[in-house]
């Protein structure tokens, strides 16, 4: 007994010294989608960011396909000791309901650091659509019925989401369009295709400023600012009351790692993301920097049980489902 009670308490001081002098070898974030995409930006902007308060190297792997869960299943299961962390948007909280077998918890199996920004979203169209506005374009889709495309980067993208809800929300089916990226999408939209796509600014607003598409309305319940998108309504404002989408991202590691090494990792999320070139990169990609009480890990996991519990309903009903 007392050998064991030996090897337990070094084995503590062992894993006590090492959190202590975390990092002591590169940190590597998996970001589980191709690199070039909205997501790789955040992760390459946040570990530059994170290296300066943590003191050490970190690097990024991408980990791409099956939406996502790939790399979400590497991370649950690698070590949990703090040098392989995750960047994941909101299919953390949308792949429970989309797909029917995952080799991941997504409440139990990671810790969680905090939300690092959201990314509001736009209701677009063709440039032909003949409606001027939000209310015209209402008309539109009820003289329409069965008639109408609603284009999408494919399951489980942030458009595919929001067109998911923007059906549920008016109460009008729409045959949904399937692309392999938003890139293809985009370019049957602004041919004229297909008549609707619901995504990011980051994807939308040059097509806006640029007259490729028409705009009717952001997603999110409070208007935005930016200048191509400033004179929306909101899709709140104008009658689908409660609507409210974003494309947010956290940051994760392991089930089970330190919680010394956890208090690291969120004490230098929350300087990165006060960091001025980081808050000009986010900017840029029209994003907002979450400042609220969601950069805690208690208030992260909270919000990300709402998700889960607000999208869930919203893909069963559609029956859209993933192997």
């Amino acid at each position: 007994m007392k050998r064991l009670l030996t090897a337990v308490t070094l084995a503590t001081m062992a894993l006590g010294a090492s959190a202590q002098n975390y990092p002591e070898k590169p940190i590597t974030i998996v970001v589980p989608f191709a690199a070039g995409g909205p997501t790789d930006k955040v992760a390459r902007d946040l570990a530059e960011a994170i290296r300066k308060p943590l003191g050490g190297q970190v690097i990024i792997e991408n980990v791409a396909g099956a939406g996502g869960t790939l790399g979400h299943t590497k991370v649950a299961k690698a070590g949990a000791d703090g040098y392989t962390l995750l960047l994941a948007h909101v299919a953390m909280a949308t792949a429970p309901a989309l797909y029917r077998k995952l080799q991941y918890d997504a409440l139990n199996d990671f810790e969680y650091l905090g939300l690092v920004n959201e990314v509001p979203m736009t209701l677009i169209a063709r440039p032909t659509m003949p409606a001027a506005n939000y209310g015209e374009l209402a008309k539109w889709l009820d003289a329409n019925k069965g008639k109408i495309n609603l284009a999408n980067a494919g399951l489980g993208s942030a458009s595919h989401l929001c067109g998911l809800l923007f059906q549920q929300s008016t109460k009008i089916d729409m045959t949904t369009v399937p692309y392999k990226g938003t890139g293809p999408a985009m370019t049957d939209l602004i041919g004229g295709q297909v008549d609707l796509m619901c995504d990011q600014t980051t994807n939308t607003t040059g097509q806006i400023s640029g007259g490729k598409v028409k705009a009717y309305a952001v997603t999110t319940t409070k208007r935005l600012t930016g200048e191509a998108v400033k004179n929306l309504p909101t899709l709140n404002e104008v009658g689908l009351k409660g609507f409210n989408v974003t494309i947010w991202h956290g940051l994760y590691a392991p089930k089970n790692t330190p919680k010394p090494v956890l208090d690291k990792v969120n004490a230098a999320l929350k300087t990165a993301l006060k960091d001025a070139q980081f808050i000009k990169n986010q900017e840029a990609l029209g994003a907002d920097i979450v400042d609220d009480g969601r950069v805690n890990p208690a208030e992260h996991k909270k919000f990300v049980e709402a998700e889960i519990a607000k999208w869930g309903p919203v893909i069963k009903a559609a029956g859209q489902y993933a192997d």
